[in-house]
């Protein structure tokens, strides 16, 4: 595809503008690292002498810190999180980040979302994740809860461009504060981007959309193997949500956009050489995404921004962000 590159740094310089809300399950990533010492009496297993224990932001909340990164902190959370030992930990990691946090509510019948990666140097040059604990709850939040997230919405919503929904399916996003949160937005005049790994067809009127190929393929019911199967799955998306275009992320294939009247566009991967870690890279995309479209950018220009910022984060461990001074580099940098 062709790229204008002055235009496409022109509309990286604008995506710093626009106030972005997300709503959706809200979660820490709690990364313990240590240095293998010998093998335990007690069991078969290393002993690992701590060396440091890392907060992230992982989950929705990975998407409000890439945004938060991007355009200065004019970024908030609506969700739900336990009354325990993480909860703080959660709101001083958002703190830090620059996240409106205020608008979270606490259910002391749920375990706030966290999930802590233990890994350890097996040699002075190789750590590798050892074991995932996860703590969350199981099932939909209960209607107090629901109803509590629905009026904290609506009362903040009107102040932002733009919402993202982004469901990971551990319980916060019912129907009900979908389709409420689908309506407002759509009766307010903001851009609704939604992040989902299932049921895409059930998000009706929204903006866009951002499933990965898997998760598109289990939506639309049949594998993808080539350019005319995309077309046909963001045929199929197109018409089920009723969306303004459909943004499918393709992994080491790069990006497809499809919007109405059969107007496809497939963008190729911008970095292939230097891929360490993939984790958030589509939290990544979704909030760059999603910003760019609130500036008023068209779905294809959009894309190719949230593609250079995947580009970037992917090269560092963890859930990672990037800066507007690194995309427009990215961009310069460019090959076309």
């Amino acid at each position: 595809m062709n790229i204008d590159k002055n235009r496409l740094i022109s509309c990286i310089e604008q995506i710093a503008q626009p106030r972005v809300l997300v709503v959706g399950d809200l979660a820490l990533d709690e990364m313990i690292y240590g240095d293998a010492e010998r093998i335990s009496r007690e069991a078969p297993v290393l002993i690992l002498q701590h060396t440091k224990t890392k907060l992230i932001l992982g989950g929705a909340s990975n998407a409000a810190h890439n945004v938060s990164t991007l355009n200065n902190g004019k970024v908030g959370v609506i969700g739900v999180c336990g009354d325990d030992y993480y909860t703080e930990l959660l709101f001083d990691t958002f703190k830090k980040a620059n996240v409106d946090c205020s608008n979270i509510v606490k259910d002391k019948t749920r375990k706030t979302i966290v999930k802590t990666r233990i890994s350890g140097s097996i040699t002075t040059s190789i750590t590798q994740q050892i074991v995932r604990i996860d703590r969350q709850s199981k099932g939909s939040i209960s209607q107090e809860t629901e109803e509590k997230i629905i009026k904290n919405i609506e009362k903040v919503l009107p102040d932002y461009d733009a919402v993202i929904l982004s469901n990971y399916h551990i319980g916060t996003l019912t129907d009900k504060i979908i389709d409420y949160t689908i309506e407002l937005a759509k009766n307010l005049g903001k851009v609704v981007v939604v992040d989902a790994q299932r049921n895409l067809g059930r998000y009706k009127n929204v903006t866009s959309m951002t499933p990965n190929l898997p998760d598109t393929e289990k939506s639309v019911g049949f594998e993808i193997v080539n350019e005319n199967d995309l077309k046909r799955a963001g045929e199929i998306l197109l018409a089920e949500t009723n969306a303004k275009a459909v943004l499918i992320t393709c992994g080491a294939d790069g990006m497809f956009v499809a919007k109405p009247n059969n107007d496809y566009t497939k963008i190729p991967v911008f970095n292939k050489s230097e891929v360490f870690d993939v984790t958030g890279a589509g939290d990544t995309v979704t909030a760059v995404y999603s910003l760019a479209l609130a500036a008023g950018v068209d779905p294809v220009y959009s894309a190719i921004i949230g593609n250079l910022a995947a580009s970037i984060v992917v090269r560092q461990f963890g859930c990672a962000t990037t800066l507007i001074d690194e995309l427009i580099t990215a961009a310069e940098s460019l090959k076309i």
